[in-house]
């Protein structure tokens, strides 16, 4: 594993400051310190923002079709060194490689390359007006973008917001979670080789004080975040105060309704997806899985026969395909919500505890008899615990499934597609999904409603959150006034 260099990448190289807080990088499988960086200091930050508003504006003097080039350049060495960035993000985050050689730095590359070839096509509009008069618009950069971003995905973030941000003209300060700061190093650092001009893309490490310190800077003209609600709302009314753009991708709690006509497997499939993919650290999971009673003894009995073939291991190993959780904090809150679902009259189907030895292993864990009113049907996880709950119909279900707070996913599995759209139709739900489930194709918006969210990333809707509005009218005969 070739690892950064140093903790930060400003102006085109990396750079240290061990005078910052040091923050150890912890293996989740076995618990070993493999790294350390150190938390950003005013200097760090100050570096950063100097170097992103010096390069900024010629950046976004060149054509879009130019801007696009490196982001697509960037793109092809991505793919090419997909292996070792797999195994960087595995000893990041703990995932297995057999997801991480498919999912994250490929992900990364395909936003890369989607905003690259979309980069010269953003345009304005011409409107023709009475008397030969006319008016034009035209998409501008924002300015300095700020992305932080969460454990879970960190090659991914760091490009689904960088992506966007540097098609429109941007630069960007981004601040991996402290969890996982090395991979968005490597981002950098590839898109200086693809000819990004130094300073467009600076990561800095840091804890929240560092976060807040970049969010109420007035230099920053934009925020996005992916993270958890409480943060978010911290976050949100920060920028706010000082009328910044921002994206907030927050938290879930997400419906999965499985009708009784589903196809059976295909419904235990995209309930694993749902909850147990990436060690069930994942935002959009469908966490609360209502089941129709008629297929509810076959679905739990085919889901615990599923579950038992999870190969459970070092995550370097590619036949394993369930790795530990990120971190032992983490670790301890998905335990302690096991305890809940017991204390609060759950069934636990299979699982529930803990694995034995080095790492913060914790078994696929599946509890029935859930009502809307526990803990673990209410509030987010983030971990291998799945809820699954009963329903009789569909005006039943539509009104338990919206009864919560958030609006991240919802995702709905029957052989009646009239009755799938009109679910999806009434599912308070930005991100939704028909006899699939957390399918992120980067062509496809991403983002929440309620308490999941603000604004969307992925698609051509990420242009318009990183890019602004201008209305320029053109008169074309004389100027006419009361006196």
């Amino acid at each position: 594993m070739t690892q950064p260099t140093a903790s930060h990448f400003i102006n085109g190289e990396y750079v240290e400051d061990t005078n910052g807080a040091p923050i150890d990088v912890i293996y989740p499988a076995t618990g070993a310190i493999i790294a350390r960086v150190y938390s950003a200091t005013s200097d760090i930050i100050e570096h950063a923002v100097n170097s992103a508003l010096n390069a900024q504006k010629a950046w976004a003097r060149l054509s879009g079709t130019e801007r696009g080039r490196v982001l697509q350049r960037a793109a092809i060495i991505m793919r090419e060194r997909n292996r070792e960035l797999s195994v960087l993000e595995t000893y990041d985050t703990g995932k297995p490689m057999s997801e991480t050689l498919y999912v994250d730095a490929t992900s990364a590359a395909d936003a890369l390359e989607y905003f690259g070839g979309l980069a010269g096509s953003i345009t304005g509009e011409h409107i023709p007006l009475s008397e030969g008069n006319w008016a034009y618009t035209r998409r501008e950069a924002l300015g300095l973008c700020v992305g932080i971003g969460a454990w879970n995905y960190p090659t991914q973030i760091a490009c689904w917001k960088g992506a966007p941000a540097l098609a429109c003209g941007n630069a960007m300060i981004f601040k991996p979670s402290e969890t996982t700061p090395l991979c968005a190093l490597k981002v950098a650092e590839i898109l200086v080789e693809a000819g990004l001009p130094a300073g467009l893309y600076n990561v800095i490490q840091g804890l929240g004080d560092v976060g807040a310190a970049l969010v109420s800077d007035p230099r920053v003209d934009k925020v996005s975040l992916t993270g958890s609600v409480p943060t978010g709302r911290k976050v949100y009314a920060a920028a706010a105060s000082q009328m910044k753009h921002v994206t907030m991708e927050l938290g879930g709690k997400s419906p999965l309704v499985i009708f009784d006509d589903a196809d059976l497997e295909n419904s235990v499939s995209g309930a694993i997806l749902a909850n147990f993919y990436s060690t069930g650290q994942v935002c959009s999971n469908g966490t609360r899985v209502f089941v129709q009673k008629g297929i509810l003894d076959a679905f739990l009995k085919r889901l615990t026969e599923r579950l038992d073939l999870a190969v459970i291991g070092d995550p370097q190993d590619e036949s394993t395909n369930f790795g530990p959780m990120v971190s032992e904090r983490q670790l301890d809150i998905v335990l302690s919500y096991i305890e809940k679902g017991k204390a609060e009259g759950a069934r636990l189907v299979t699982g529930g505890n803990r694995i034995a030895g080095v790492g913060y292993y914790v078994q696929p864990t599946v509890f029935a008899d859930v009502t809307d009113d526990m803990s673990i049907a209410r509030e987010e996880v983030f971990g291998p615990l799945m809820s699954v709950l009963s329903f009789e119909n569909e005006d039943e279900v539509i009104g338990r499934a919206n009864a919560t707070e958030f609006g991240l996913a919802a995702g709905v599995f029957t052989a009646d597609l009239s009755r799938a759209h009109r679910m999806v139709d009434a599912l308070d739900a930005g991100t939704c999904f028909i006899n699939s489930y957390n399918d992120a194709p980067v062509e496809v918006p991403f983002g929440g409603v309620k308490m999941s969210g603000v604004g969307r990333e992925n698609s051509k809707a990420a242009i318009l959150h990183y890019s602004q509005l201008k209305s320029v009218f053109v008169r074309m005969g004389d100027m006419e006034s009361p006196f």
